[in-house]
């Protein structure tokens, strides 16, 4: 069933605009009487129908309920900004395995460096991959794509979780170790092409930061951060 987010939607009505109407209307060939889902962003769900299709869809609510396929771990994903269209594939599916937002982070081994606009308009493109990822894998929220921190700031910003995790190229403690799967917020830290340096896990570590590693293997950075996103799910039964 087509599934569409909107704030403008209430225990009776809902109301869709601009290219999600576009989309109804002349894509889908939607009509009147049809039944389409609409998530408020914030987690819940509406079974509706559509009232009036056009440049302005309408459409009448018939139950309400919270969405099934949120997880019950917030998991925000701190990713150090890869070469290429890496971000656009770690973005999309790690939307698809239930992070619930995903910040670009500059470590000293990134070889990308963008500068603040060539930054914004990428950030506004993995932001709509975000929301079409939510859309096509039934999340009831839009994961945020943040804006692009310092490694400084990311510690910062993880300690405040139940849970911070950084994944090193080099090992440490088995994800299994530090979950107990009760954990209801969490934030996970994934290296560059190049990894980390050792005073940077050196001062992550002073900080709170648990460092884990992910097997053997050295995994690509576009292939760990969906490693451990997926164990971090499995672990606290949301896969």
């Amino acid at each position: 069933m087509p599934r569409f987010f909107t704030v403008a939607v209430d225990e009776k009505k809902a109301v869709l605009t601009g290219p999600d109407a576009a989309h109804i209307t002349k894509s889908l060939r939607m009509h009147a009487g049809e039944e389409l889902i609409v998530c408020d962003c914030a987690g819940n769900d509406y079974l509706c129908t559509i009232e009036s299709v056009g440049e302005t869809v309408v459409a009448k609510v018939l139950q309400k309920q919270p969405c099934q396929s949120e997880p019950s771990l917030r998991l925000r994903l701190f990713q150090a900004l890869p070469k290429g269209d890496k971000m656009e594939w770690i973005t999309q599916k790690a939307v698809e395995l239930g992070v619930s937002e995903i910040i670009p982070v500059l470590t000293e081994r990134c070889i990308s460096r963008p500068d603040g606009p060539s930054m914004r308009k990428k950030a506004a493109r993995y932001q709509k991959i975000a929301e079409e990822a939510a859309k096509q894998s039934g999340r009831g929220i839009i994961p945020r794509f943040g804006e692009l921190v310092t490694l400084q700031e990311a510690v910062d910003a993880m300690i405040q979780d139940q849970l911070a995790i950084v994944c090193y190229e080099r090992g440490g403690k088995s994800l299994s170790e530090l979950v107990d799967g009760q954990e209801r917020t969490g934030s996970v830290l994934i290296g560059s092409e190049g990894g980390f340096a050792q005073e940077e896990i050196h001062l992550m570590a002073a900080a709170g930061v648990q460092v884990a590693g992910l097997g053997p293997r050295i995994l690509r950075c576009e292939t760990a951060p969906l490693c451990a996103v997926s164990l971090l799910m499995f672990l606290t039964g949301n896969l």
